[in-house]
């Protein structure tokens, strides 16, 4: 079967959709023109506009309303109604030949004030209340969590924005000692020392040079892009990013990291998470056996009855009780204290009992499973953070060594003694060790993040007391 457009204004435009006037750019805060956003500022900037914490904090406020709701149960249920209505009353008889058909008819209100309170229940209020207060502290937790992963989320995007502009600097130093080369090469060649060739590999150089400078920039404007996106602004939006933090560590304590995991199992939001979640199925379980055992409660009711209505109850309405004993121009009052006591609920007491031990013991297990993933995190992002800080030191080294390198060959070159071959040579490898050294340096800074979420220390940005 064929489907085959018939609306006249597709068929007009081909695949191409007429245009909606309604449809307008995206909003979103607008930067304030002249600051320089450093990496704190555009966390703010992604805190007040990404919907993930505004979905976390409602989920919060859900979970504390629960709690609230959990705790009434403590008080008594107070209850007022008022009936009005009308009676009427037909019938008929016949005895002796006579036909007799009375009619009555009657009007009047009734209102009543009933009051009904749990008295004592062993306990399972108080493992409802429990359950709830330990879900609230999970919605925080995760109220927490997700402000964590935004900050992680946009750090890691700002650092590889700082590392795209760092490589740019790199192309940019890059072709400038390619002009200088071209420039000496030309030198050369007007006083006769140089050859066409050389000045011919020099261009290359610096062709070289702007290729690789465009890449750079193609790449600055695409994690400048990305990070826009991460915090929500509109990709049309122009903001000025100011430069990255000064390198949180220089080295990592191989000593120190039993610490580290003990520390950070005691704030990690998914242990806590775990931990809260284990108390609540241990509550369950509570309020699970309080099915088995009686009530303690009392209920009294008042009652005033106007008009020539003749009932002898009023039925239950809402969380009104039935109220009974009344009479026309009468207040009527009760109060009972009584006990309620299951006898036989054909196993659902049983079943739900059950179930809750079984959610129980599935908590337990996740907390143990959590934990273990959490270690094997940190001890990961422990390691990971070793290793790039090791390649950045490297790194460092081996820019040094090129630098000095390629100083050398250019002054050999300059003064004659040396070749063009060995200057590109040395170039080359000046580039490659300056973005090697930007890349390594990005990374080390990303593990550092890393390992900061993985401890539950990302509380603000990088470097700012987290």
């Amino acid at each position: 079967m064929s489907v085959r457009p018939t609306d006249a204004a597709v068929l007009q435009h081909g695949f191409t959709l007429p245009a909606n006037p309604s449809v307008d750019l995206p909003g979103g805060a607008a930067p304030v023109t002249g600051k320089r956003y450093a990496l704190a500022d555009l966390i703010d900037l992604a805190q007040e506009l990404n919907p993930e914490t505004r979905i976390a904090w409602n989920q919060a406020r859900d979970a504390a309303l629960a709690a609230g709701i959990a705790r009434s149960a403590y008080l008594p249920r107070l209850t007022a109604s008022v009936l009005a209505g009308t009676q009427s009353e037909r019938g008929g008889s016949a005895a002796l030949g006579q036909l007799i058909e009375p009619s009555n008819h009657a009007n009047g209100s009734v209102a009543v004030l009933s009051l009904q309170w749990l008295l004592f229940d062993f306990g399972q209020r108080e493992a409802l209340v429990t359950m709830a207060d330990q879900h609230t502290v999970i919605a925080n937790i995760q109220f927490t969590r997700a402000h964590q992963q935004l900050i992680h989320a946009v750090s890691l995007a700002f650092l590889r924005h700082a590392t795209a502009r760092t490589r740019v600097d790199a192309t940019m130093a890059s072709q400038a000692d390619a002009k200088g080369l071209l420039a000496a090469a030309q030198a050369r060649l007007q006083h006769g020392q140089g050859t066409v060739m050389d000045v011919a590999q020099a261009r290359q150089q610096v062709a070289q040079a702007d290729l690789a400078q465009v890449a750079a920039q193609g790449e600055q404007e695409e994690a400048y892009q990305q990070l826009l996106a991460m915090i929500g602004i509109s990709p049309l939006a122009t903001l000025e990013i100011a430069d990255a933090p000064a390198r949180p560590v220089s080295h990592v304590d191989e000593a120190l990291l039993d610490d580290v995991v003990r520390s950070a199992l005691q704030r990690r939001p998914d242990v806590l998470a775990a931990v809260a979640a284990q108390q609540a199925a241990s509550a369950g379980v509570r309020a699970a056996r309080a099915d088995f055992l009686p009530r303690l409660f009392v209920s009294a009711s008042g009652s005033r009855s106007n008009g020539d209505m003749d009932i002898s109850a009023v039925p239950s309405v809402d969380e009104q009780a039935p109220t009974v004993n009344l009479s026309s121009h009468r207040w009527s009052s009760s109060l009972l204290l009584g006990v309620s006591v299951p006898l036989y609920s054909g196993g659902e007491r049983n079943a739900r009992l059950a179930q809750a031990r079984n959610r129980a013991a599935m908590a337990a297990d996740s907390l143990d499973r959590v934990k273990l993933d959490a270690v094997a995190e940190i001890v990961a992002a422990h390691s990971r953070l070793r290793t790039r800080l090791q390649a950045t030191h490297a790194a460092q080294a081996l820019l040094e060594a090129s630098q000095l390198a390629h100083d050398a060959a250019s002054a050999a070159y300059q003064r004659g003694v040396g070749s063009l071959t060995d200057v590109l040579a040395a170039d080359r490898q000046l580039l490659q060790a300056r973005i090697s050294l930007a890349d390594a340096d990005g990374a080390a800074r990303a593990a550092s993040v890393d390992l900061a979420l993985a401890c539950g220390n990302l509380g603000t940005a990088p470097g700012q007391g987290d």
